[in-house]
């Protein structure tokens, strides 16, 4: 992208204008360094602007029809409630081509045309099986643009949920009705992330099943708690379709819910103070494997520790203190000096 005015992009992005804020989410999911240095700049002047937004993170089997849940959720917290909806739609990416579906406005069509909602399709970069590095930085970008709801949607069931489940306030779990084992598909490890469940699909012909799902759900939820702490909280697990909008309004009453029970039991202001510590060292992370990645004398260094590797003449143990004693060395020629703080 071309030159940035961070200071005129911030107070633009505050004052809610749609081409600044799709502008710095542009800027969050570039990876070029100078367009790093500008977003951390950006963050930092966005930060007093946010934190009062409900973050929800929602999941779901394949077949729960996320989307459409979506869609049909945001238009009624759009249109009911009055709320200002973000939706950070998360992509799947090729891990051959590193390209990305940004269908998602399409797949969101009645949302995406609420001028109180803004859709934006993330390229994932195929890591962390389809959650971008930017996601919580755009987050905070929604969040200072005014947006009091931000719906972070993950690609199918896995390491992704984990991540998502670590930048939002509630995890939803769509399941759907099937044909056997209700709880196929589902993994152990998503169901216990679950703050909410919704057995989406609840109409028709299929209601009678969307009920015996819940109440296996139900039933399964309450086999995986051992807690018995007095601040104990039942897993609600509801029906809902989102063709139909039945259940919609008890989903949401879910949310709200829970929100007033991390509230009251000072939960919420410990889980993001834990997702801030999460946050810290997946930068520290990422920055330092953006170093290696981009520093010539440490990739030669490498190359060469791969070449002995083939050859047989190193193991991993040995190849990669050959890599960290470079990148040690360069450490001092990577410009990781002490950020001015743009708000002086």
């Amino acid at each position: 992208m071309g030159p940035v005015d961070v200071n005129d992009l911030v107070e633009h992005v505050v004052a809610g204008s749609r081409p600044h804020i799709a502008r710095a989410l542009t800027l969050v999911e570039s990876s070029r360094p100078v367009d790093r240095e500008r977003t951390r700049t950006m963050l930092r002047l966005l930060a007093p602007h946010t934190g009062k937004a409900v973050r929800v993170g929602i999941s779901g089997v394949p077949g729960a029809g996320k989307s459409t849940f979506i869609d049909a959720m945001g238009c009624r917290l759009v249109d009911e409630y009055h709320h200002k909806v973000a939706v950070l739609a998360i992509d799947p990416s090729s891990a051959n081509t590193g390209g990305s579906i940004l269908g998602d406005r399409t797949r969101m069509g009645a949302l995406a045309e609420r001028e109180d909602a803004f859709v934006r399709p993330s390229p994932s970069g195929g890591s962390l099986g389809g959650v971008a590095r930017a996601t919580r930085e755009a987050i905070v970008v929604m969040e200072a643009a005014g947006y009091d709801v931000v719906l972070v949607e993950t690609v199918g069931v896995g390491q992704s949920e984990v991540a998502v489940a670590g930048m939002v306030d509630t995890f939803l779990l769509l399941s759907v009705a099937g044909t056997g084992d209700q709880l196929q598909g589902i993994k152990k490890g998503v169901l216990e992330l679950a703050d909410i469940v919704a057995v989406n699909k609840a109409d028709g012909d299929n209601a009678p099943n969307a009920r015996e799902a819940a109440r296996n759900l139900r039933q399964a939820m309450r086999m995986m708690s051992s807690s018995t702490e007095e601040d104990s909280r039942k897993i609600p697990v509801l029906t809902c379709s989102a063709v139909s909008g039945e259940g919609l309004d008890d989903v949401w009453k879910a949310v709200q819910d829970h929100r007033s029970w991390l509230v009251d039991n000072g939960s919420l202001e410990s889980r993001r103070t834990l997702q801030q510590h999460e946050w810290m060292w997946s930068i520290v992370r990422n920055r330092i494997m953006d170093s290696l990645d981009g520093d010539p004398e440490v990739q030669q260094r490498a190359q060469q520790a791969c070449a002995a590797l083939d050859a047989g003449e190193s193991d991993a143990l040995d190849a990669s203190e050959q890599v960290l004693r470079i990148f040690a060395s360069r450490v001092p020629e990577f410009g990781w000096s002490e950020p001015a703080d743009p708000r002086k």
